[in-house]
């Protein structure tokens, strides 16, 4: 009896040391343990879900890759950013391609976008013509009314709104005739199927006239046509002028190579193509440009203002900056007033 009892005993004391075992075990192990639980995830997922609702989403359709666009888009970014207001980007860009445009338009309707930022016209075109509800701020559209996005520039009066990019053509005429004082026939370079760009070769048409000077058109109506079509217009035309047309901004490169070689000065809308090889430039500033319409969309997003009454907003002249690329202007011979060397690039 007394052996049952001292084998009973120490059977009881090995279980309870084998649990004591067992319970230090579960203290080491952080998934297991009772005084270490892990809330980690939990907070995270909550964390995430404010700031989720607390950001506003916002797509973004680019026409085409180029500097003045690409400077557009970021300062749009900054521009919320610097207005405080939270957004997701969904940032697409259509690569020129219209189809693609109107893919883009239709994927962020259905998303219920709660701003879309629409930048160059076609662009701009392809989404207004999706929805009548959601807010679109656009940028990089010359003229809005003409383009059929808004009533009135000054009076939108339906659910979009936003930046011109109009430069100053009178100005950027004048200098070509101060820095090409012998040209007597401009050639006219733009593609044919942007309404921004037909806007701007009429405006470029009076003044080169009021200037005492002749107009020839060269257009295209896709980026193969552009060495082509530029190789036409040399011992036609004296100089060429190209105004802030996308297709030609993003073949640009194509223009210079061909017009340089042929010692055929090229005038451009913007600095990009300036950058890009052409001669000259009076150019707003494109990433001024998208701040400006940052900050439309902060007031429609953050403070409930409506599109219908925000009118169409421009660069004020005193925003734009006369330019002339150097390196250019000595493969053309061209000799720079000394009025202009302070331009000089």
């Amino acid at each position: 009896m007394k052996r049952k009892l001292a084998l009973l005993c120490v059977s009881l004391l090995l279980m309870a040391s084998l649990a004591a075992c067992g319970s230090g075990d579960n203290d080491t192990n952080p998934a297991a343990s009772d005084t270490q639980p892990d809330t980690s995830a939990p907070q995270a997922s909550e964390e995430t879900a404010d700031t989720s609702e607390q950001a506003f989403e916002v797509g973004v359709i680019q026409f085409v890759e180029h500097a003045a666009l690409d400077a557009t888009n970021q300062g749009f970014v900054d521009g919320l950013k610097e207005e405080g207001v939270e957004v997701n980007f969904d940032q697409q860009n259509a690569q020129n391609e219209q189809s693609t445009c109107d893919t883009i338009a239709t994927k962020f309707v259905a998303d219920n976008k709660d701003l879309i930022f629409a930048i160059a016209t076609p662009a701009a075109q392809a989404v207004a013509g999706k929805t009548a509800d959601i807010p679109i701020v656009f940028s990089a559209v010359t003229d809005a009314e003409s383009a059929e996005l808004v009533e009135s520039n000054d009076a939108p009066g339906g659910n979009v709104t936003g930046t011109s990019d109009l430069t100053p053509v009178k100005e950027q005429i004048e200098l070509l005739t101060k820095l090409l004082p012998d040209a007597k026939i401009v050639g006219i370079l733009y593609c044919s199927a942007e309404v921004n760009s037909v806007f701007q070769a009429d405006l470029a048409k009076a003044e080169i006239e009021a200037a005492g000077l002749t107009w020839k058109e060269f257009t295209v109506s896709s980026s193969n046509e552009i060495q082509s079509v530029v190789e036409s217009m040399v011992g036609k035309v004296d100089c060429a002028y190209a105004p802030t047309d996308n297709m030609i901004a993003a073949g640009m490169t194509t223009v210079a190579m061909v017009a340089n070689e042929n010692k055929l000065p090229v005038i451009v809308g913007e600095v990009g193509m300036l950058e890009a090889g052409g001669l000259a430039t009076y150019s707003i500033d494109y990433y001024n440009l998208g701040k400006l319409a940052g900050a439309q969309a902060a007031r429609i997003l953050r403070d409930g203002a409506d599109p219908a009454s925000m009118p169409v907003e421009y660069l004020s002249a005193d925003e734009c900056e006369l330019l002339i690329n150097a390196e250019v202007a000595e493969i053309l011979g061209i000799t720079i007033p000394e009025e202009l060397q302070e331009k000089v690039q």
